[in-house]
Order: structure tokens, then C-alpha cells, then sequence
């Protein structure tokens, strides 16, 4: 099992580099693959990892997945209704999940932040996105189903953090548990 460290190390060359023509796609996505029992080395090393990206002259740019589902929540017109229908049955997952999932997907709302993170970024020469907090997808979505409605929007290096279990060249397994999914058009490191 490879190391946080060693994995990091490898995706920084890799994005150095850039991608190689192959039969994925020339979008330049990088997933930094780890197991889900790591999720909070991961964010402890995140700061770390940013400032290593400062230091090789990136400017990178945060998007969270749980601070922008959270907004997306907060900034919905039925939010309240939510929270007060939660109190009054706060055991039933179901029902509360599927409300949940029905605010996140209205219109594609998440797709569309990405989308608007990614725009102004195009054309500036060392723009980097890392993407963080994928665990907050759980159970709505996963991200496969984002990055395919967005191809052809990434122009700069995109990093996702992603927890989850690499189960070949393009196969992963988000979380661990859910089903494989190879759907991927991206560079995996580590898993």
C-alpha cells in the first residue's frame, strides 16, 4: 500500500508534466485516490499539500464539496421546510436523504458551481482546482456523474481528492462500498 505522501508526490509530477495522449480524453483531471479510513490524515495534510503547489507556482483554488452543498441547502427556498419536517420524524433517513438529494439536483445545482469555478480559471497558465470533501456526495451523488456532464470544461488541472478504492486502470469504488464505476476520464494516483 502506497503512502499519502508518496501518492502526492507522484500526482505533482504527473500534473507537471501534463497528461499524455491516450484513449481517455486530453482534459487534464487528476484524481488523488485514497483509502476512506484516511479521510482526515487527508485533510490534515490538504494545508500542506496546498502550500507544497504554492511553493511549485500554482495557484490553486479550492472547491469544496461540503461547503457548497451546505450553501446550496442553506440558499434553497424550502430549506426551512426541511429542517422543520426533519424535526418532526429526525429518524426517518429516507425521507430525509431523498429531500436532501432533491435540493442538490434541482437544476443541476452542484454541477453548475463546479462549472462556475472552472470558467474564469481557463486560459490563466498555472491555475490549479483542487476538489475536496467528495465524501459529502454521500448518498446523493458521486462524482463521476458531474465530471462526464462537464466535459470539455477543464482547462486547467483538476485535482480530486477522492475516497474511495482503485480497482484497475480507470475503475474505482467510491467510498469502498459503492458499486465499481469506470466511467472516469482521468489520471488515478494511489488507491
Amino acid at each position: 500500500m502506497s503512502s499519502l505522501k508518496a501518492d502526492f508526490d507522484e500526482l505533482r509530477e504527473r500534473i507537471r508534466h501534463g497528461r499524455e495522449l491516450g484513449h481517455a480524453s486530453f482534459e487534464p483531471i487528476y484524481y488523488l485516490v485514497f483509502d476512506p479510513k484516511l479521510i482526515l490524515e487527508v485533510k490534515r495534510q490538504t494545508p500542506a499539500w496546498i502550500a507544497k503547489l504554492h511553493q511549485e507556482g500554482w495557484e490553486v483554488h479550492i472547491f469544496s464539496i461540503a461547503e457548497q452543498i451546505w450553501q446550496l441547502l442553506k440558499d434553497d427556498p424550502f430549506w426551512s421546510l426541511c429542517v422543520m419536517e426533519d424535526k418532526s420524524a429526525p429518524l426517518d433517513w429516507s425521507r430525509t436523504n431523498k429531500a436532501l438529494a432533491d435540493i442538490l439536483m434541482a437544476d443541476n445545482a452542484l454541477l453548475k458551481r463546479l462549472e462556475a469555478t472552472l470558467e474564469p480559471l481557463e486560459g490563466k497558465r498555472n491555475a490549479l482546482l483542487l476538489v475536496t470533501d467528495l465524501e459529502a456526495l454521500h448518498p446523493f451523488l458521486r462524482i463521476g456523474a458531474i465530471e462526464s456532464q462537464l466535459q470539455g470544461k477543464f482547462h486547467v488541472p483538476t485535482v480530486f481528492l477522492y475516497p474511495g478504492v482503485r480497482t484497475g486502470t480507470t475503475r474505482l469504488k467510491f467510498l469502498g462500498f459503492y458499486p465499481e464505476d469506470g466511467n472516469y476520464r482521468s489520471v488515478h494516483v494511489g488507491g
